[in-house]
């Protein structure tokens, strides 16, 4: 078999155990690899580095003892052993990661002759040589570092982010509105909804006797606690029934989920969403009803799209709308949580041990010092396991059972040990499952299951304090510090069938004993091999300076020498009988181990050693060529198959990630090709998942492995085969315009894999590494074990396994946030290795080479004897130059809000300082630094690859106290190395100039742009290191400026700068600014402004355009940034710094001549940015082509059919067909329409604002909806192709038919639906206008389009703890903007037609003189407010600021509403350029203190008015000069149109015969007549002007869109809360200027008042209703009906009818009439109520509820409370029609089960019917239980009063008493009625046989009372 196998596949290993005489088996096995040729080389082919594995290199080493482990330098091949062949790939060129960036040229050659990395064109031709004749289309370009032949790699990659984020609170609100709630189950409620989030709880309002609520309350809850904390806190919905003062009220049922839930869907939200209710206390009953709300989540900085708050009528599909995330069944079945817990080790002690030791020397006893229980939480519930009292071993083999919802919507299950004290008890540690990573959702998923298995506690030190500092570490915020303990757990999930009458129904957490594990089912105990070397320890805070310093490793408690005390047993291997003697011969096997035992027990700490100084700041330890090693043995089961398949998925990622940081990075700097690199990374990625499958499957009969690992392994080869499928399919998919959509798909790849990498079932113990001062724990780096594991096989080595780690020392817990996080502690450069000690010889294969080892004394002459130090004996000197050139973007360190920085490099153990550079923060230093005599210990041709890194870090030196440094930043860099024996010259030297990155923290904070050179000094000394030639600065000292061939080529540029005015200028230093002036710099040179002479007269400039010259790299991403500051000139010359800004990137002001060649040149003169600066192009000579757009409704023209492409000299007519664009806008009607009657036509005079807005929403909303459709269907489509690519299923019919449908499925959605377009002919078209969902800045690109607003900056960056923002520094803004171009400029340029030389490139600007506007603010609504007020509400009024204007709408406050409808506008006269900020809040009114302000929000009306889309009043969508639709502007349409062309240049506008008018080379045509009030039709030219400017974005070169009339939507903020949302505002700004004619009055918008109705209904009988009562008398089921009605939400009016007594047969005559007057929103459908809320309240509270009337069944009880029997609800709008007859009426009209016609009583008026009444049995489900006939009629409050009625039966109109049968009397009023009706007709015969028996018996008594007297009389014979 095995020959077999080896001939088909060229490779087999075979692995088998032996065994001895006795067939038993020993612990020894022998593996086998081998290898078959076959003659003709068809399968496969090696080389001889294929077995010189490690076997044959072990005889090598023995020969030369040179070197141990490693081969002496004089082999040719330079390749350590070890290291199979597969070393050469090179697995991370370090050089090439930059540190998160990626550099893609010049990396280092290996031999002397060929470049390494070619550079990107010698790649490109590669390339292209690769591809002859293949479509350039499929070149794909593998990870650059794959062309490398032979780099050594011995370094990872560090960290370069210090900070931990985990534990930090922040702020989060939680937001919740209770909408309604449906179908609660139970006869006539008074529900309440109490809505939980953590501890923190909240209720509704109680509603009275219904089982359908509607509430609309919002709640919101703020939080500021770490994510952690927040995402596990629980949201519980719960409804209670009758709840008040005295009693809490009963459960319905309540619903659950954690936050983390809601935070992870998109936007953070669930919207209208329903939540099922189920009874915890019951779990076999089914749901207890729904409800309807909204939650949202949301943390600092992220802002919420709420979907827009319209009139939300539409029907509700409770099924398809559940509460619930994507993926989650609907209907959910419950299940147990079984938790495990098995036992513990290696607790740390955790009480004092005072008392211990008195009791030792007492009774002797030696107690452990801690008593452990384990506590579990889960879905807001918690259980504990009992305390095992003083143990650090504790076994407790118990289970915590939790019944709760599958799926459950909580994440996490976090598993707790605490330590009980009688005090308090404080956790000892925290683990939390995360239940996505231990289950799988999909077709062959499984459930979560979990272990047994081992996971580890990381916390606070283990040294016992009363009160320690880091509790919080042990409670799972932030990361650990330090091992506490580890835990063996289980989890099982068992579904529960609830239909089982055993089943115990309660969720109550039970605890019981679990059925104990044996010890071997987590993994057999091995003994594992930890192994450290010290390289280097250099930048040590001098705080530690003065002291000696040792480094303490540890890995689980192993190691650690001060406190981990319950020091783990080294477990014995165990004996079975008959198996000693092979134990033993195992053990001492090899001679070089015989020593093994206690002597090799470990040596965890370095030999302490003081430091010494390397500068100012920083110490280093002088290791020089002695480096110390660190060794630990520990034991450990061994699993290490889990860690190897998470290192594999590990690897894949890391490479994906390196290589789309390459694309993005390609794509960013406009290198040419980024596809092909991209291909070359799917491919990578499709290989590295078909190697994960041929790896992973490895040691499947591993006894140990848990189903967690089985069902894990399974998953992850699903995903990874279906992964690497889509990636070759979307490889093929790769085109240049494609990159960035596929970018973004790899991305979630990406995610996709590090989330499958993270193990849940934990193995090894993570190493910590500690430096140590005076025997105290200073500073830790924390490594994972996994990355340091050795594997044989390279893909599943740990990343940082055999490689020399930097790593940077952090503080402990929260010592470490903030700025003392961003100090290094130390920094490392360790060596490690972690492996199980029979792989032990492979150590040392990593490290440098050339050292030798000394060993202790008992390990002399021991061969694989670790090591206690290293020697070096080779060692190279080099020379290192640091070219730094300059910094952009740093951060602000100085009040000032600048910085006076300077650059410190770190090598080894030097440093250098750049000069100071005063004031800036973009300091060019353009400085070399040179270091020499680096001394490097180890093998030269390891260190041309492998240089250690340099650290830069950025200081600021502090003005006032001298040599007082502020932290800045820091990055990292490898030096470009060159070897003695190297030429210095291209292409890899001189090196290039490169970005990189600075972080402070875990935020960026700027860029260094820097070279770095290491050169080798050889025997020559350094006569031959390439000269320092260049430009030595005399005047600057002896600093060398960067030498010539590194610095960029430069050229000549002329930068122009619009000087426009300075804005919102606050005080300095607290003096006014008076006389401020703009200096602008860039590279050295620079321009100032004309100082203002008075700011508070006039803040603008009355120079505007001045320019200047500077030489600027030719190389745009190298250009400096250019710095504006604004200074503030003081009497006697001095000057005051106000605030700075620096623009960081030129690119976007980069002026770029048009090309003239292009057929139409001149719709491509713009910015890059936007700038449409040159507005002036030559009207060059068109071909006479016309484009004609045309607007007459005749011609019904398809939408889609105007796609035509408008190109300046194209020749096209365009009908645009208004009245149908109108219909396809509209809305679809409602469901239920086709039974609807059709609307009448709403009048003109009807129709007000109000309809334009409602309709307007109602579009967006469909446009909204269509975008998602079609945004699915793209997504759909490429899903589709993704799935054909593998599966290949499809066949072209198929593929034909499945685009057909889709085809079908988009025109569907677009187009209208065809069955309602016939009806919406009829109906009048209500123009509308453009609601949009943000800022109108936003969708207008901030109206930047050619005035710029730069913010000025002063004051240090905040950072993230004192919760400053960027907001607060700002302390004013400088208007302007900047055009940069090379010179000279082409000739014909400036020859241009006015072409105006002071202005240059800044043509056909306004005038910037002071100008009078008048501002009109129209304020419609606000939403979703914060509440201020304890009740929950606010009572929000509008405040508006301008200037000095101040508006306080106080007086119209509107009370205790959280959607208050304003309706108002404001007028308010500005003078611009002084009153330009716009302030709109919204203000709490309070009766008693000062006002809140709930949020507010800024509006720049400066930009709006000078803006190219005209935003000073919106253009209307058609014209007309009176109705609701009247036309604002003061100027007409067509003087706008006049205008524009006259600024723009542009030819026209010629109005050519009615109905036509023609601009540039376009031709408008629309209707030419208009209908004043009276209907008289006039000619005018104002609709076809009105055309020409809805399409003046087609306008060649000028054209730009311009803003419709609109409402614009606003989050309002509170400086309080930043970067929380308050609310939103809707609201226009309409301005005009006071030197044109005057507008006319403002739109009204006051909001609609509601109609008054009243409703009669007449409840004429009832009939089957269910019969309560027995009947005293005779047992006779009967019933006391009445009937109780009242209109939804006012019950306290609710009406009764009198009582029908005693009904036999459910039929009772009423004829009652109740009224109920109210008053109704048509718009909104809904009625609206003003009540007091309670007895104190000050005012009336608005409500708007929907109309439902209700009706309902009662059986009245004279002495007890009355039973209620059943009821409809009917929704006034749509309701089922009534049946004819009582027969035709059943169940399911109500139920909507069959279809009935819907009506509606606003359009129907008078409707008259049969309805079923229905209540819920025991088994919650509907059943009939009456019927009722009514009658409503619906009168307007004006006919009612024309004609009144009666209530009840009474005048005017009564209606007639109802014929009643006789039963219906009340026996007592008249007991001899009802005495001879019940004798006469239902009991005669009853009572006559009742009357014969009695004189039976009577006679009978008498016979029997008389015998005894007389049988003795006539016995006696008497």
């Amino acid at each position: 078999m095995v020959l077999q196998k080896v001939v088909e596949e060229s490779h087999v290993e075979v692995t088998d155990t032996l065994i001895d005489d006795n067939n038993a088996i020993i612990k020894t096995s022998l593996c086998l690899e081998i290898r078959y040729q076959a003659t003709d080389g068809m399968v496969g082919s090696w080389d001889d580095g294929d077995f010189l594995g490690e076997e044959s290199l072990q005889e090598e080493e023995k020969e030369s003892q040179e070197t141990d482990g490693l081969l002496p330098g004089s082999r040719p091949s330079s390749r350590p052993p070890g290291e199979k062949s597969f070393r050469r790939a090179g697995r991370s060129v370090f050089s090439a990661m930059k540190l998160g960036k990626s550099r893609s040229h010049k990396e280092e050659p290996q031999r002397q002759d060929e470049p390494a990395v070619l550079e990107m064109d010698d790649l490109d031709r590669l390339g292209i040589r690769l591809a002859e004749g293949l479509d350039p289309d499929s070149v794909s370009l593998a990870s650059v570092t794959a062309l490398t032949t032979n780099v050594s790699n011995k370094r990872s990659k560090p960290d370069i982010k210090m900070e931990p984020s985990a534990g930090r609170p922040m702020d989060y609100q939680v937001s919740i509105t209770v909408i309604e709630a449906r179908q609660l189950v139970g006869l006539n409620m008074d529900p309440v909804v109490c809505v939980e989030v953590g501890d923190d709880k909240k209720y509704t309002s109680m509603k009275e006797s219904t089982n359908c609520p509607y509430y609309n309350e919002y709640f919101v809850f703020d939080f500021h606690v770490s994510p952690d904390v927040m995402f596990d806190k629980i949201i519980k919905i719960s409804v209670i029934h009758s709840k008040n003062l005295l009693r809490s009220g009963t459960l319905v049922g309540s619903f659950k989920m954690d936050v983390g839930t809601v935070y992870s869907q998109p936007e953070h939200q669930f919207h209208h969403k329903w939540a099922i209710l189920s009874d915890p206390g019951d779990i076999s009953a089914g749901l207890k009803g729904y409800v309807k709300c909204d939650v949202a989540v949301v943390g600092k900085g992220d802002n919420i799209k709420t979907p827009h708050k319209a009139n939300e009528t539409e029907e509700d599909d409770i099924d398809g709308n559940l509460l619930l995330p994507d993926g989650v069944p609907s209907e959910r079945q419950w299940a147990r949580f079984y938790v495990k817990i098995y036992r513990a080790e290696g607790l740390p002690r955790m009480n004092t041990s005072l008392m211990a030791n008195v009791k030792k020397a007492f009774i002797g006893e030696n107690k452990d010092l801690v008593d452990p229980y384990v506590q579990v939480f889960f879905a807001g519930q918690k259980g504990k396991t009992s305390v095992q009292k003083s143990s650090y071993e504790p076994l407790w083999n118990e289970q915590v059972v939790f019944t709760d919802l599958f799926p459950p919507l909580c994440k996490r299950i976090k598993v707790q040990i605490r330590d009980s004290d009688k005090v308090n008890d404080v956790a000892i540690g925290t683990h939390f499952i995360d239940l996505r990573k231990i289950s799988n959702d999909g077709d062959k998923g499984f459930l979560p299951t979990l272990g047994p298995a081992w996971v580890n506690m990381y916390g606070s030190t283990r040294n016992y304090t009363l009160l320690d500092e880091h509790q919080d570490l042990n409670e799972g915020l932030g990361e650990g510090v330090s091992f506490r303990a580890r835990l063996m757990l289980g989890l099982a999930v068992e579904i529960l069938d609830t239909s089982n009458p055993e089943l115990t129904s309660s969720t109550e957490v039970q605890v019981e004993q679990a059925t104990p594990v044996s010890e071997s089912c987590t993994g057999k105990m091995e003994e594992f091999f930890l192994f450290g070397a010290f390289l280097e320890a250099s930048m040590i805070d001098r705080k530690n300076g003065d002291k000696p310093v040792t480094f303490e490793v540890t890995i689980g408690n192993y190691g650690n020498e001060v406190d981990g005390l319950s020091r783990p047993q080294r477990p014995r291997p165990r004996k079975e009988p008959g198996d000693e003697e092979e134990v033993d011969l195992i053990q001492h096997s090899s001679d070089d181990e015989a020593e093994e035992g206690a002597d090799l027990a470990s040596v965890s700490s370095t030999p302490p050693m003081r430091p010494q100084i390397t500068d100012r700041n920083y110490f280093h330890l002088p290791y020089l060529e002695r480096k110390p090693c660190i060794y630990i043995k520990s034991w450990w089961p061994d699993q290490r198959r889990r860690l190897y398949n998470a290192n594999i998925m590990d690897h894949i990622a890391d490479k994906l990630e390196e290589g789309l940081n390459d694309v993005q990075e390609m794509i960013k700097t406009e290198k040419s090709y980024p596809e092909r690199r991209l291909r070359g990374v799917l491919e990578e990625l499709s290989c590295g998942c078909r190697r994960f499958l041929s790896l992973a499957d490895k040691d499947q009969g591993h006894a140990s492995r848990t189903r967690l690992d089985r069902e894990r392994l399974k998953s992850c080869m699903r995903e990874l085969e279906n992964m690497g499928q889509q990636a070759k399919t979307l490889r093929a998919q790769v085109k240049r315009h494609t990159v960035r959509d596929k970018l973004r798909l790899c991305q979630n790849f990406l995610q996709k894999l590090r989330f499958l990498a993270d193990e849940p079932q934990h193995s090894i113990p993570d190493v910590f590494i500690w430096m140590m001062s005076n025997n105290k724990r200073i500073a830790y780096a924390r490594v994972p074990s996994k990355d340091l594991l050795f594997s044989i096989v390279e893909e599943e080595l740990g990343k940082d396994c055999a490689k020399v780690k930097t790593l940077f020392l952090k503080l402990p817990g929260k010592r470490g946030f903030g700025s003392a996080g961003w100090t290094v502690q130390a920094k490392l450069e360790l060596y490690l290795w972690l492996g199980l000690s029979k792989q032990r010889k492979d150590f040392l294969f990593g490290l440098p080479c050339g050292f030798e080892e000394v060993k202790a004394a008992q390990g002399l002459g021991l061969h694989s004897f670790p090591p206690i130090s290293l020697v070096y004996t080779k060692k190279q000197v080099f020379q290192l130059r640091a070219h730094m050139y300059q910094a952009r973007s740093l951060f602000a360190a100085d009040s000032s809000g600048l910085s006076d920085p300077f650059a410190r490099v770190f090598f080894i153990n030097q440093s250098q300082c750049t000069e100071v550079v005063n004031e800036t923060l973009c300091p060019t230093w353009d400085q070399m630094l040179v270091f020499d005599n680096l001394e490097l210990y180890g093998e030269a041709h390891e260190m041309r690859d492998d240089p250690p890194i340099i650290v830069i870090e950025i200081y600021d030196q502090d003005t006032m106290v001298w040599g007082k440094t502020d932290f800045m930043g820091r990055t990292f860099a490898k030096p470009l190395v060159k070897m003695a024996d190297e030429e210095y010259c291209p292409p890899r030297f001189p090196p290039q100039l490169e970005y990189y990155q600075i972080y402070r923290g875990n935020a960026t904070a700027g860029d260094l742009l820097a070279a770095f050179e290491l050169l080798q000094i050889g025997p020559a000394g350094k006569a031959d290191l390439p000269p320092i030639n260049g430009p030595v600065d005399t005047d600057r000292g002896p600093i060398m400026p960067v030498p010539v061939g590194i610095r960029p080529v430069l050229s000549k540029y002329r930068i122009e700068v619009l000087f426009w005015g300075l804005r919102d200028l606050k005080r300095v230093n607290l003096a006014q600014v008076d006389r401020p002036r703009v200096d602008i710099e860039c590279a050295g040179k620079g321009v100032q402004s004309s100082p203002i002479q008075n700011y508070k007269k006039n803040p603008n400039f009355n120079t505007l355009v001045k320019w200047f010259e500077v030489d600027l790299p030719e190389n745009e991403l190298l250009h400096p940034p250019l710095n504006i500051r604004v200074v503030d000139c003081r009497a006697f010359g001095r000057y005051t710094l106000v605030g700075s800004h620096a623009v960081s990137s030129l690119r976007r002001f980069i002026y770029r001549p048009p090309d003239r060649s292009a057929p139409n040149w001149n719709t491509t003169v713009r910015l890059h940015g936007g700038c449409h600066v040159l507005c002036n192009g030559v009207p060059c000579s068109h071909p006479t082509g016309e484009v004609v757009v045309n607007m007459e409704p005749e011609v019904p023209v398809k939408k889609l059919e105007t796609m035509v492409k408008l190109d300046a000299t194209s020749d096209a007519v365009i009908k645009v067909d208004v009245a149908d664009e109108e219909k396809e806008k509209k809305k679809k009607k409602k469901k239920g329409s086709s039974e609807e009657p059709e609307e009448e036509e709403p009048d003109e005079s009807m129709l007000d604002w109000w309809s334009k807005y409602f309709t307007s929403i109602d579009t967006m909303k469909e446009q909204l909806r269509q975008q998602e459709a079609s945004g699915m269907d793209l997504e759909e489509r490429e899903d589709m192709d993704n799935a054909e690519g593998p599966k290949g299923t499809m066949k072209g019919k198929e593929k034909a038919k499945a685009a057909k449908e889709e085809k079908k499925k988009r025109t569907q959605s677009s187009a209208p639906g065809q069955g309602s377009e016939a009806p919406e002919k009829k109906k009048t078209k209500i123009d509308e206008l453009k609601v949009y969902p943000k800022e109108l800045e936003s969708e207008f690109d901030n109206f930047e389009d050619w005035l710029h607003t730069f913010n000025l900056l002063r004051g240090k960056t905040g950072d993230d703890e004192d919760g400053s923002t960027e907001e607060e520094r700002i302390v004013g803004r400088f208007k302007g903007s900047l055009c940069v171009y090379k010179v000279p400029l082409a000739e014909d340029m400036s020859r241009e037609a006015g072409y105006d030389t002071s202005y240059g490139m800044f043509q056909g600007i306004p005038s910037n003189d002071p100008i009078s506007v008048l501002v009109r603010v129209y304020v419609v609504r606000a939403t979703d407010l914060h509440p201020a007020d304890i009740n929950g509400k606010a009572d929000p009024y509008i405040a508006i600021r301008l200037g000095k204007t101040d508006i306080r709408d106080k007086e119209n406050y509107i009370s205790k509403q959280l959607n208050p409808v304003f309706g108002k506008s404001f007028d308010i006269e500005a003078s611009f350029p002084m009153e330009t900020m716009l302030t709109v809040a919204v203000y709490d009114w309070d009766l008693v203190g000062t006002d809140d302000l709930i949020g507010e929000t800024k509006i720049d009306l400066e930009n709006r008015f000078y803006s190219k889309h005209r935003a000073t009043c919106g253009i209307t969508q058609s014209y007309s000069i009176h109705g609701y639709n009247i036309w604002r502007d003061p100027m007409k349409p067509s003087q706008i149109l006049t205008r524009l062309c006259k600024e723009g240049k542009v030819d026209g506008p010629h109005f050519g015969p009615p109905g036509r008018v023609k601009v540039a080379n376009r031709v408008f045509t629309g209707p030419s007549e208009i209908e004043d009030e009276n209907g008289q039709k006039r000619p005018t030219d104002e609709h076809v002007a009105l055309c020409a400017l809805h399409h003046w974005a087609d306008i060649p070169r000028v054209g730009c869109r311009l803003v419709p009339e609109h409402v614009e939507t606003r989050p309002l903020l509170n400086p309080d809360k930043p970067g929380i949302e308050q609310g939103r505002l809707e609201l226009w700004v309409d301005m005009f200027p006071m030197d044109m004619g005057a507008p006319g009055t403002p739109l009204d918008i006051s909001p609609r008042k509601p109609k008054k109705y009243e409703l009669r209904v007449i409840v004429w009988n009832t009939d089957e209703v269910v019969l309560e009562d027995d009947d005293f008398f005779t047992g006779e089921k009967s019933s006391d009906i009445f009937v109780r009605g009242w209109l939804k939400g006012q019950q306290e009016d609710k009406q009764d009818t009198d009582v029908h007594y005693h009904s036999l047969t459910g039929e009772g005559n009423f004829n009652w009439r109740y009224l109920f007057p109210f008053d109704y929103l048509a718009a909104e459908e809904k009625i609206v109520i003003s009540k007091k809320e309670s007895m104190f309240s000050w005012d009336e509270t608005e409500y708007k509820i929907p109309a439902r009337l209700t009706l309902q069944i009662w059986d009245a009880d004279h002495f007890s409370a009355d039973d209620f029997l059943g009821a409809i609800e009917l929704d006034l709008n749509r309701f089922p029609r009534g049946a004819k007859t009582a027969k035709q009426c059943t169940m399911e009209m109500a139920t909507g089960e069959v279809d009935v016609p819907l009506v509606s009583i606003f359009k129907q008026k008078r409707v008259k019917g049969w309805w079923p009444l229905l209540a819920r049995n025991e088994n919650d489900e509907f059943e009939l239980t009456g019927k009722v006939e009514a009658e409503l009629h619906l009168l307007t409050a004006e006919e009612a009063e024309k004609n009144p009625v009666g209530l009840a039966r009474g005048e005017p109109d009564p209606l007639e008493k109802p014929n009643r049968p006789d039963t219906a009397f009340v026996w007592f009023l008249n007991p001899l009625k009802s005495i001879k009706y019940l004798i006469c007709t239902r009991y005669k015969w009853l009572i006559i046989k009742i009357v014969l028996a009695l004189l039976g018996l009577l006679m009978l008594g008498l016979f029997l009372y008389s015998l005894p007297g007389y049988m003795v009389k006539k016995l006696l014979g008497a």
